[in-house]
C-alpha cells in the first residue's frame, strides 16, 4: 500500500514537472500564431488588392446648383490613382428666388423665378489625383482619400423666357426678362415661367477653367463595389462674364461648396 501512494506521488510531480516544461512551446507557438494574423493584416492593408480601375457615377448637391458626374480611375497602387471626370450640372444664382405667379386651369401652380436672365449649365471635363491618408485594413473599412485637380469649364447660358399676359387683348406672349423692363405697359401680369424647353436656339457658349479639391471617405475599399462620399469646395473662372439676374452684377469667378454621392464597380486586370 506505501509502495502504490509513492507511485502515486511521483506520477503526478512527473506529469506536473513536464507540464511546466510544456508551457513556454504553446506560449511560443500562441505568440507565432498571433504574429501571423498581424502580418497578414499588415501585409492586406500595405498591399494592392489587385484593383486597377474604377467606373464611378455620381450625384452633386453644391451650394449654389447641382450636377451628375461619372468618372473613370487608374491606379497606380493601392494609395494612388489617376481620376478622369465628366460633369453636367446647373449653376443657381444665390439670390434666386422662386415665386407662384398664377393658377392654370386645371389646378397646376406656376411658378417664375423673378428677374432672371440667363439659366446657367456647366459641362466639365477635369483630371484629378487622389490620394490615400488613411484607412482600415479590413474588407468593409473606410478609407479618406485627397483629391486635387481642375480642367476645362463650358459654361452655357440658355435665356430665361416667361409666358406674360398683353395689356388689354388677353392675348399670351413668350418674351425675356429685358423685353419685360424695355415695354413696362406693354404687359399685364406673368403667367409663369415658359419651361426648360425654350431658348436653345439663343444659347451662349462660355468657355472657362476649373479647379477643385476635396476629400473622399470610400466605404469598403476593398470591395468590388464602390460606395463613397466626397466633399469639397471648387473655383471655375471664365473668360468672359455670365449674366444670371438681369439686376445683378454680372460675374466671372465662381466658388462654391458640395456634397457628391458616388456608386460604381472596381475592376482587376484581364
Amino acid at each position: 500500500m506505501k509502495r502504490l501512494i509513492l507511485s502515486g506521488l511521483f506520477l503526478v510531480m512527473a506529469a506536473t514537472l513536464t507540464a511546466q516544461n510544456n508551457k513556454p512551446a504553446k506560449d511560443n507557438k500562441n505568440t507565432e500564431k498571433r504574429d501571423r494574423l498581424n502580418a497578414r493584416l499588415k501585409l492586406q492593408e500595405e498591399v494592392d488588392p489587385g484593383f486597377k480601375k474604377h467606373n464611378v457615377f455620381g450625384i452633386k448637391l453644391a451650394s449654389d446648383g447641382y450636377g451628375i458626374s461619372f468618372e473613370k480611375a487608374k491606379y497606380k497602387d493601392v494609395k494612388n490613382a489617376l481620376l478622369f471626370q465628366v460633369e453636367v450640372g446647373e449653376k443657381k444664382h444665390p439670390k434666386e428666388e422662386r415665386l407662384t405667379s398664377s393658377f392654370g386651369p386645371f389646378g397646376q401652380v406656376n411658378s417664375v423665378v423673378i428677374g432672371k436672365a440667363n439659366n446657367f449649365y456647366q459641362f466639365k471635363l477635369g483630371v484629378a489625383q487622389m490620394k490615400m491618408i488613411g484607412g482600415k485594413a479590413n474588407k468593409n473599412g473606410v478609407s479618406a482619400s485627397l483629391l486635387y485637380g481642375g480642367g476645362l469649364s463650358l459654361g452655357l447660358l440658355k435665356p430665361y423666357y416667361i409666358d406674360v399676359q398683353i395689356s388689354g387683348s388677353g392675348a399670351r406672349e413668350r418674351v425675356t426678362i429685358d423685353s419685360i423692363f424695355n415695354n413696362p405697359n406693354k404687359y399685364e401680369f406673368i403667367i409663369g415661367g415658359s419651361g426648360f424647353t425654350y431658348g436653345w436656339n439663343e444659347l451662349q457658349i462660355k468657355p472657362g477653367a476649373q479647379a477643385k479639391v476635396a476629400m473622399r471617405f470610400d466605404y469598403g475599399r476593398f470591395n468590388e463595389t464602390v460606395a463613397a462620399i466626397e466633399t469639397g469646395i471648387t473655383a471655375e473662372y471664365y473668360f468672359s462674364k455670365i449674366r444670371q439676374l438681369a439686376d445683378i452684377k454680372e460675374r466671372q469667378l465662381f466658388f462654391s461648396g458640395y456634397v457628391t454621392i458616388l456608386f460604381g464597380r472596381r475592376k482587376k486586370p484581364l
